[in-house]
């Protein structure tokens, strides 16, 4: 479907010889940005569920600087779209709307709009004229006419509208904040959505949110999320970027992954603006923001919040306003994780009550409130079924995470009282990390994945590790002979079998490492804990590595395994060693 062709079902002057259903009312529901696309989208299937009275068809308004993926969205979601120049020819009973930047056609049908964030609390562009504008307040033109409803979250809204304009007075609706009812209803799911996220046991989330516009976090500090990574071991955190949809849409997608590649090349989870930011949001340990509404929201459901931008188009007065002095800052000029460790550590659960207070109403009551509101303007009974349907948690994503495939670790080593080497482990992505000052306990090591596609990183590795595949006992013998031969330039070579890791040397030996409690480690664990026994002198039999990766705890049990030909090539390259800095091995 292109976006000016005309549909004849279900609406439409001739639609009643095509369609099946014998609807008695027809929704429209504007679709003109992604932000107020996904918003009506939220919550418009919820209200009118099992309802066949009511036809619900689409028009795509393609005014909007920010339409790019309106369409794709709609077509993916097999939703019934109309151009809006259609909208002029035929009677709807009721338009939807989240964005209030429409130029509605004349006619006697109501308009409600729905707020695409919280409530009313930013300046923006003014797409009609020069200057800003403030964002929610829809055009003079259906004030006057009587037709515009206007959905607010809190009474202060209502006040503030007001004096902004009068035209205002008497056309607001409290509903309260279906976004926020939805977000608390899915806290019981948080768990499911960090493992979809790949946030692993003991790992905190980082979220680093994001308005439109260059006041904005991702606008002001768009290196944020790099810097991030470099500075939080990968075993500890993950970090996830949500960014307003007006981001992707304004410069598109090819353009924001190409921006923050090396952050997404070192594990940065980017979230699709139209499906996953919730999730990500009620996952998340700490939030990263700005003065978009995501920020305001994550304060909503507890969550600690640092301020890396705080925007001049912030409306005073408002809830969104009153966290720039509520939130803490992160300070640019600091060492990043002691400030989010700081930020966790000293949070309360009632921190933003007030400021939460101040935003939202009726908690919990928005979809019967919504559903009030329109079934009230079609001029409907409400249904007596049991659609009449409460907050829903939100669906589990579907989201393709990666790892950083290079990772520079950092191991500081002691003794424990029996003897047993302990070494704390900090692994950090190596395209972004920088090397500190290495002593006799503290040193660093390069350690890459076969599959790392830049070559500078594999040519410089220390250790080389497999960790795609799990061979048979005593099968990856061969394969690390091989991998000795294919990457000249490692000391080590790690990868797993059924019953624990392989790790091959140059000189030949093979070392076998298992956990002591059960599972089989990962390749670069295994690797870790060789390279600190040839850098401590410590003989490779018999000897426990006790790996400590943030509050993760590995016992690793080194021991022989069967010697396998690693190939004449492989030992006459033993000389790479001592070009490493390693002591003869033990």
């Amino acid at each position: 479907m292109e976006s000016d062709e005309r549909i004849l079902v279900p609406v439409g002057a001739d639609a009643a010889r095509w369609r099946t259903f014998r609807s008695v009312r027809t929704l429209v529901v504007a679709a003109r940005t992604m932000t107020s696309l996904v918003r009506v989208l939220d919550v418009v299937p919820e209200v009118v569920a099992d309802d066949p009275r009511i036809a619900v068809v689409f028009a795509y308004d393609p005014t909007s600087a920010f339409n790019d993926g309106v369409l794709d969205l709609l077509r993916s979601l097999g939703c019934r779209t109309l151009p809006w120049a259609q909208l002029g020819e035929i009677s709807p009973d009721l338009l939807i709307s989240a964005s209030e930047n429409i130029k509605v056609p004349t006619g006697d049908y109501p308009v409600l709009v729905l707020p695409h964030g919280v409530g009313f609390q930013k300046q923006v562009p003014d797409s009609a004229k020069a200057g800003t504008r403030l964002s929610g307040l829809v055009h003079d033109e259906l004030l006057a006419a009587g037709r515009a409803w206007l959905a607010v979250s809190h009474p202060d809204q209502e006040a503030q509208l007001a004096a902004a304009h009068p035209g205002t007075v008497g056309r607001t609706v409290l509903v309260g904040d279906p976004c926020l009812d939805r977000l608390r209803a899915s806290g019981r799911w948080r768990e499911r959505y960090r493992a979809a996220l790949g946030v692993g046991p003991g790992q905190r989330l980082v979220l680093v949110s994001s308005t439109w516009g260059q006041e904005s976090l991702v606008g002001s500090w768009p290196g944020l999320p790099a810097e991030l990574l470099s500075q939080l071991p990968a075993d500890e955190f993950r970090v996830a970027l949500v960014l307003h949809p007006n981001v992707w849409g304004g410069h598109g997608a090819w353009q924001v992954r190409v921006m923050q590649q090396s952050a997404v090349d070192a594990g940065l989870i980017t979230v699709d603006p139209a499906d996953g930011w919730q999730q990500t949001l009620v996952a998340a340990d700490v939030v990263v923001g700005d003065h978009g509404s995501v920020t305001l929201y994550g304060a909503a459901v507890g969550r600690p919040v640092l301020l890396g931008a705080f925007g001049s188009e912030a409306v005073p007065g408002t809830a969104g306003y009153a966290l720039r002095t509520a939130a803490g800052r992160l300070d640019a000029g600091r060492p990043l994780r002691a400030q989010l460790d700081a930020a966790v550590a000293g949070h309360r659960a009632d921190r933003f009550a007030e400021v939460t207070a101040s935003a939202f109403a009726e908690p919990g009551e928005a979809l019967p409130r919504l559903r009030e509101l329109v079934y009230g303007l079609l001029e409907l009974p409400q249904p007596m079924s049991p659609g009449r349907r409460g907050p829903r948690a939100l669906p589990v994503p579907k989201l393709a995470t990666v790892r950083a495939r290079s990772l520079l670790v950092h191991t500081t080593v002691g003794r424990g009282d029996g003897g047993e080497l302990r070494v704390a482990v900090s692994r950090f992505p190596a395209a972004l990390a920088v090397e500190s000052a290495e002593d006799d306990f503290s040193f660093w090591h390069l350690a890459c994945d076969v599959d790392e596609p830049d070559t500078r990183l594999v040519e410089s590795a220390a250790a080389v590790c497999s960790a795609s595949e799990v061979f048979a006992a005593g099968a990856g013998r061969q394969r690390a002979a091989a991998l000795l031969d294919d990457f000249p330039g490692a000391r080590v070579v790690a990868l797993a079998e059924e019953d624990g890791c392989v790790v091959g040397l140059r000189d030949g030996r093979l070392v076998h490492v298992r956990d002591a409690d059960g599972p089989v480690p990962d390749p670069g664990a295994a690797a870790t804990a060789v390279y600190v026994c040839l850098r401590t002198g410590t003989p490779l039999h018999g000897t426990t590595v006790d790996l400590a990766h943030g509050e993760r705890r590995q016992r690793l049990r080194l021991g022989a395994a069967a010697r396998s030909p690693v190939g004449q090539s492989a030992v006459s390259r033993a000389r790479t060693s001592a070009a490493r800095g390693l002591p003869p091995s033990s």
